[in-house]
């Protein structure tokens, strides 16, 4: 046997990069901030004075709070543009359940600022998906177990309807029924079920890859996800108006 191959094998296996300190971390954030107030705000000074004392974005989204999802960077939006809400699992409470922050954004945006559209955005890889299959991994964190209950129904409809080959496959078919499941949630609010019944209000269910950048938006009227490829009309989730 050569010397090289009476190395130990973690020899070949590539070093770990050191992680961040606290201290580089925020100055990394301030620097950031830095860039934009002396080089990006100065080239958009215009928009910023019509922003400071309104707003009339197009659409509230409704999406998780994980880092890698940037709702204006997928959308290719500018500031004021979208109202959006971000939690954990991108969860809608039903109404009355909890009177908490989903629940009042959702009121304000509809009623206060007149949105046309809401839409919620589920995403690869949810961290709060894996925990709903995996609820024991919750035991530490009972309040993110307790906010999580409400994708238990998604759940449920994958464990009673779907014969999954993985856990790859369990994960990708959670991901699209819990964001069905916040849909009929959302419909539950009072102010979201009148401005879709008189035609005013349309909401939308999408899926987010984050590895190819593709989006899967739930059509109603085909009961399932379709590529959100510019080649097809727009899916919707909205049902049709009855005033």
């Amino acid at each position: 046997m050569s010397d090289k191959d009476k190395q130990p094998l973690a020899a070949s296996v590539p070093a770990q990069p050191e992680a961040e300190t606290a201290d580089a971390a925020l100055q990394h954030i301030v620097d950031g901030f830095l860039h934009f107030h002396h080089e990006i705000f100065p080239q958009q000074e215009e928009l910023f004075k019509k922003l400071a004392t309104a707003q009339q974005p197009r659409a509230m989204f409704i999406t998780c709070a994980d880092s890698r999802i940037v709702p204006e960077l997928i959308t290719h939006s500018s500031p004021g543009d979208l109202f959006v809400t971000r939690n954990v699992g991108n969860v809608v409470p039903p109404y009355g359940q909890m009177n908490g922050g989903v629940s009042t954004a959702i009121e304000y945006a509809v009623l206060a600022l007149g949105v046309q559209h809401i839409i919620i955005c589920g995403h690869s890889d949810c961290g709060a998906m894996r925990a709903v299959l995996n609820p024991d991994s919750l035991e530490k964190m009972p309040t993110v177990k307790a906010w999580l209950r409400h994708a238990e129904v998604a759940k449920t409809m994958v464990h009673d309807n779907c014969n999954c080959a993985d856990e790859n496959e369990t994960m990708h078919i959670l991901t699209e029924e819990n964001v069905i499941a916040q849909l009929q949630h959302l419909r539950t609010h009072p102010s979201v079920a009148s401005r879709m019944a008189n035609g005013h209000l349309f909401i939308h269910g999408w899926v987010y890859d984050i590895e190819t950048s593709a989006i899967k938006a739930y059509d109603a009227d085909q009961g399932g996800f379709l590529p959100l490829d510019g080649s097809h009309p727009i899916p919707v989730a909205t049902p049709k108006a009855r005033f």
